[in-house]
């Protein structure tokens, strides 16, 4: 409230479409800022502590490793990007229709999408971001440009896992190359003298200053790779558990309504029901799904 009196209205307005553009509407500046930052990592590994790695005669096979994660985590994104994630249309809406069954909780039958004008199959739901219904919905990824649907899904565990490990590995490259400097100079048995003139033993913190003195992009880069890797590994472990539940992100979102009192209490016509997931049919039959995601032929053979 305070900046709408000081902030010219033009300007707010110019700066709510450029934010609308950014986060509502499908373009490629996140999917643009993902490549600038691998590029900007892999530059410096590649530059500076693949060399000096060498130089100290690490396994070649170990340092190489980041460029083969590379590969396979670029034709993953490629993929994610481009495969069409289940887009529902009007040809294709009765085949959605009997994929997968409404539970009647979660996801009910006759629900109409208000924008598509179309039912709503079971598992879908409709991205405002895509203008589109999609089918067995998980979210949209902006650093793909794409929603993850039932048909990308797969491509998109391999870019998340591939990703992490890419991270994690650079990071322990560094952090063994780090080491492997600070042994061979035997820093930590030296000492400094401090601004007062005192004499201290060298320290963690006085040895990361140091470190950063002397090698500042390595460690700046080692300091992004760890963050990244704990986040994404985060990310990760939930993504699994998802997976081997058969839940998407919209629906384990969804699903704490139906298990927390104060939302159930807000809907009179839920209250009572306790939710299960209905889908689950095991862990191996949940990653084959992923895997293959069914089709109406193959639900009509099962009982």
């Amino acid at each position: 409230m305070v900046f709408s009196f000081i902030v010219p209205t033009r300007l707010q307005r110019a700066t709510q479409r450029v934010l609308h553009r950014l986060f509502h509407t499908r373009n490629g500046l996140f999917a643009g800022l993902h490549i600038a930052l691998e590029a900007a990592v892999y530059g410096e590994y590649a530059w500076e502590v693949f060399g000096y790695c060498q130089e100290l005669e690490f396994n070649t096979g170990f340092l190489l490793l980041p460029y083969l994660l590379l590969a396979v985590n670029t034709g993953a994104f490629v993929l994610c990007a481009l495969t069409n994630p289940g887009t529902i249309t009007e040809s294709n809406q009765e085949l959605y229709l009997r994929v997968y069954a409404h539970d009647g909780v979660m996801f009910r039958k006759g629900v109409m999408c208000r924008t598509c004008h179309m039912e709503k199959p079971a598992r879908s739901k409709h991205c405002s971001v895509c203008n589109c219904c999609v089918h067995r919905f998980d979210h949209h990824c902006v650093w793909v440009n794409n929603c993850i649907g039932a048909f990308n899904m797969r491509y998109f565990l391999i870019y998340l896992f591939t990703l992490t490990a890419m991270a994690a590995d650079i990071a322990i490259i560094t952090v063994a190359f780090l080491i492997q400097v600070v042994l061979l100079s035997n820093l930590m048995y030296g000492s400094y003298v401090d601004e007062q003139g005192q004499e201290h033993e060298v320290e963690i913190p006085f040895l990361i200053q140091h470190l950063f003195l002397i090698f500042p992009r390595i460690v700046f880069m080692l300091g992004f790779v760890i963050v990244l890797s704990l986040v994404l590994g985060a990310y990760c472990c939930f993504t699994l558990y998802l997976a081997l539940t058969n839940q998407t992100s919209n629906e384990w979102y969804k699903w704490r309504r139906y298990k927390c009192p104060h939302c159930q209490a807000q809907q009179p016509h839920d209250k009572h029901t306790a939710y299960r997931n209905a889908y689950s049919k095991g862990v191996w039959i949940n990653i084959k799904e992923i895997i293959k995601p069914p089709t109406v032929s193959e639900r009509k053979k099962k009982p």
